[in-house]
């Protein structure tokens, strides 16, 4: 019986057929009632048979004549089934016209089981050795089999065929395939196509345009000797028809296309596997930076901590000066690109977790103490000890400015001591009351009383040079030693003072009873010279005492001060007058009387020139006391003016530094938007930023100079230096943290396909269960909103939710989790399947393949990356060299062997 005729697309050419899925149209279709071009039957005839016979030679036959061959239908069931590799029904065995029929029709049924609608082709001309009805079925034939499955990104056969024939031959020279007739004509695209798959067996470059048969024929030897492709084409044919016959064409090229079908697919493989591998080394190289900048970061503070624990004080304020100058430059210059370091370390990490996720890979886990959370703490401990580091410092420099004020002091007051002291022994110690006349002896005594008074007067000086002497070893002073010496000396040299002056008032009395009256008024003038002498010593000593403070109000007390003893002083003109009218009252008597005074007063070392030079001397120190204390007033004032203009600028900084956090969060949390306006508005609070730095390093400017004044107090800000450092530097961490949070939610976005009405949801959802409005969920907050979501969630699948989204278990979930794990099912990535089946695609189904596989397939820096890492494999079928790519393709993606 025939094959019912399809009346659906006319065929030219006599022939035509078309797929369910019509993956095939003819466009240089003709009538078929027109006569067939010889031309073109006469390649049609060589071209079909040699691609019969290629596939007949496999069952042990072959053909002579295409029409005559395939009448009885025999030939053609066995054609199909040794290209289709299955079985057809069993041909009948007569010689009738009706046997011939049937086992054709058998055929031709097998060619519509497999989608193909015949058109116009019956078996009864097949039978009859119909030569154009014979060639349009075998082309069916070869349709089917040899060219449908031909697609390069989603093409039709033809054109896919076309598009694979063009990409293989772009690269060379006179070769631009544009169809599948005259393109071929002058041989050179089919030798390209040989050269780019086997350029040993070619070398194009000796091959000329215009010897288009040396060409051909050139293909046709090396195609059917080295491809096992049969000559299927006459040169002279191809060259001397106008348009070489075009299913000709096409039945001899997807010879060479499924001839290179293995390389092709071994070049997909080896693509996939490169792109892979080009993941993974960034990965590693991204693992590898992170590793060395946390070491560097951490030992840093391993070298720092030490330096500011270490709380051996200066024994100079110079030196001290010098720590804190020191300890400013670490502030200025040293930590402020280790904080950029710490942060980018952050944003490294979180980058590095993203693509990770983003390529199916497991989550980074830093060496043992490299952990963000590691150095995290380690930053904080610096911190701690930067802070007691820097409190010390001032109060050693405090302690040693008072120490150095005390040394001073006690120097001063020794010195006046020690003169007033000298010889003093020597007098107590002398016995010139053994010869001397009984006015002698009655001045003696009287000398030695004024003494004892003068004796009572230092009492207090030697007091107060022993309490500073006790202050100086209290505060640790470095010449502490020689303080005490020289204090020892003074106390036992006054002991020895008492004791002799005891002495000499017991020999004095034993023999006062021999001597009369004395003199009442040197008498008189040594004890009224002797206090107003102390007085104006302490007065002295008082005017030339140095001071130190701290506040206008402690310099206007010292002023006060001041100001009262000059309200004493014309009181004490009018003693230093009486004490003088003492004087004048003797000389005035020995005037009278004709006395002869000889030598000084007996009862005192004290002079009237004594007293008069020391008041002089205490009326030029007050002026200059005056000008002292002005000059510090002046100092006070500028320390204020300093207190000020600081207060005034850390006032500002300080509320604008926490207004711009504030800002800051509320974009990172706000849902107005797409991510890349977010990302602006960060961007430009980011350039505001960076364009406020010049006002923090003016408060810095500032902030030395009331340092260098020794200003320790400020009563106008509650904004300490401190205060403002540390918040800029949590604001350059915030600002860089959201931009990178940012960043990677549009990876993601990127990356996964996801909307920008998916991420306001999501941001949605987030901040309504984010009650901190931190930018942080809780345990129990994220529990509440997956369970809005919808999430039915028991204790263990929680848990396990929770090692996803909090893997440092950190105890709250970050936005940039929450959306990863929203999302982590939709990305398309590569799988530990899909790159093992790709390797064992260029080991040729081998389990295992060879160095030498690898350095053929694969570019040289991925191959060596491969070998480097693949395990020898332990098969019994192993050969020398092989390697395991089971467990590397496992391995690239954290899981256990598959």
């Amino acid at each position: 019986m025939t094959t019912v005729i399809e009346t659906q697309v006319q065929y030219n050419n006599t022939y035509m057929m078309s797929t369910t899925e019509d993956y095939m149209t003819q466009e240089d279709s003709w009538d078929r009632d027109l006569l067939l071009d010889p031309a073109w039957e006469k390649q049609q005839r060589k071209t079909f048979t040699a691609w019969c016979n290629s596939h007949l030679r496999k069952a042990g036959t072959q053909i002579e004549n295409i029409e005559e061959d395939f009448r009885n239908g025999l030939k053609l069931m066995l054609l199909l089934e040794v290209i289709s590799g299955e079985r057809l029904p069993k041909p009948d065995k007569g010689k009738m016209r009706f046997h011939k029929i049937a086992n054709v029709n058998k055929a031709l049924d097998y060619i519509s089981s497999k989608g193909v609608k015949l058109v116009s082709i019956g078996a009864e001309e097949i039978v009859d050795g119909n030569v154009k009805m014979t060639l349009g079925m075998i082309w069916t034939i070869i349709l089917r089999f040899a060219i449908q499955d031909i697609s390069v990104e989603e093409t039709s056969a033809k054109e896919g065929l076309l598009l694979w024939c063009q990409r293989k031959t772009a690269p060379y020279r006179n070769v631009n395939v544009q169809n599948f007739h005259i393109s071929w004509k002058d041989g050179l695209a089919l030798c390209a196509l040989i050269h780019r798959h086997r350029p040993d067996l070619i070398d194009y470059s000796k091959l000329r345009k215009d010897d288009p048969i040396g060409n051909l024929n050139t293909a046709f030897e090396v195609a059917e000797k080295y491809l096992d492709i049969p000559k299927m084409l006459d040169a002279e044919d191809i060259v001397n028809t106008p348009k070489p016959d075009e299913k000709a064409i096409m039945t001899y090229v997807s010879c060479f296309y499924h001839a290179f079908a293995g390389a092709e697919q071994a070049e997909t493989a080896a693509n996939r596997i490169c792109k892979v591998l080009a993941v993974n080394q960034e990965n590693e190289r991204l693992m590898e930076e992170y590793e060395k900048l946390a070491s560097e970061l951490l030992e840093w503070i391993r070298r720092t901590i030490p330096w500011l624990e270490n709380r051996v004080a200066e024994q100079t304020m110079r030196a001290m000066q010098q720590k804190l100058e020191d300890f400013r430059d670490y502030r200025r210059v040293h930590k402020p690109p280790r904080v950029q370091e710490k942060c980018q370390l952050e944003i490294n990490f979180n980058t590095l977790q993203t693509k990770l996720r983003l390529s199916n890979r497991p989550a980074f886990m830093p060496s043992e103490g490299k952990m963000v959370s590691d150095i995290a703490n380690a930053w904080k401990g610096l911190e701690q000890v930067e802070k007691g580091y820097e409190e010390w410092l001032l109060t050693e420099i405090r302690r040693l400015e008072r120490l150095d004020h005390l040394a001073e002091k006690f120097k001063q007051k020794c010195s006046l001591h020690e003169s007033w002291t000298t010889g003093k022994e020597h007098l107590l110690s002398q016995k010139d009351y053994e010869t001397a006349s009984l006015m002698e002896i009655r001045a003696l005594m009287r000398k030695h009383e004024a003494f004892e008074s003068d004796l009572a007067a230092h009492q207090d000086r030697v007091e107060q040079i022993a309490a500073i002497a006790q202050e100086l070893n209290e505060l640790d002073y470095h010449d502490a030693a020689s303080v005490n010496t020289r204090c020892q000396g003074i106390c036992d040299q006054w002991d020895n003072l008492g004791t002799l002056t005891q002495k000499r008032r017991d020999a004095l009395e034993r023999v006062e009873k021999l001597w009369e009256t004395i003199d009442q008024l040197y008498l008189e003038f040594a004890k009224r010279a002797a206090p107003f002498n102390n007085w104006m010593d302490g007065a002295m000593e008082d005017l030339q005492d140095m001071f130190i403070v701290h506040s206008i109000e402690e310099i206007q007390s010292l002023i006060t001060a001041h100001d009262q003893f000059k309200a004493t002083l014309p009181e004490a003109d009018k003693e230093r007058i009486a004490v003088m009218g003492i004087q004048n009252e003797i000389t005035k008597i020995a005037q009278t009387y004709g006395i002869k005074l000889v030598g000084v007063n007996p009862y005192t070392v004290l002079s009237p020139q004594d007293i008069t030079n020391k008041w002089e001397a205490v009326k030029q120190l007050v002026p200059l006391r005056d000008q002292m204390l002005q000059e510090e007033v002046a100092r006070q004032q500028a320390n204020e003016r300093l207190r000020r203009s600081f207060a005034a600028q850390a006032n500002i900084i300080g509320p604008w530094i926490q207004t711009k956090m504030e800002e800051i969060g509320h974009v990172s949390v706000d849902i107005a938007g797409s991510l890349e306006e977010q990302m602006n508005n960060l961007k430009q609070y980011e350039q505001n930023i960076i364009n406020y730095k010049s006002n923090i390093d003016k408060l810095e400017g500032d902030h030395q100079l009331i340092q260098e004044a020794l200003v320790f107090d400020n009563k106008h800000t509650n904004y300490t230096m401190e205060h403002v450092r540390v918040g800029w530097e949590q604001l350059l961490t915030t600002i860089a943290r959201t931009i990178n949070e940012v960043e990677n939610q549009i990876l993601t976005r990127d990356a996964k396909g996801i909307s920008q009405e998916q991420l306001n949801e999501f941001r949605a959802s987030f901040n309504h269960f984010d009650r901190k409005r931190n930018g942080m969920m809780d345990p129990d907050d994220f529990r509440a909103c997956l369970i809005s979501m919808g999430y039915d969630l028991g204790e263990v699948e929680f848990a396990r939710i929770m090692t996803l989204v909090d893997p440092n278990n950190t105890g709250v979930v970050t936005f940039q989790a929450f959306i990863d794990f929203m999302t982590r099912e939709t990305a398309e990535t590569d799988t530990a399947e899909q790159v093992m089946a790709s390797f064992k695609i260029l080991a040729s189904d081998k389990p295992y393949i060879t160095v030498e596989e690898l350095r053929r397939e694969l570019p040289p820096e991925q191959a060596e990356y491969c070998i480097s890492r693949m395990t020898k494999y332990a098969g019994p079928d192993a050969s020398p060299g092989a390697l395991d790519y089971i467990s590397f393709s496992s391995a690239l993606y954290g899981e256990s062997d598959l």
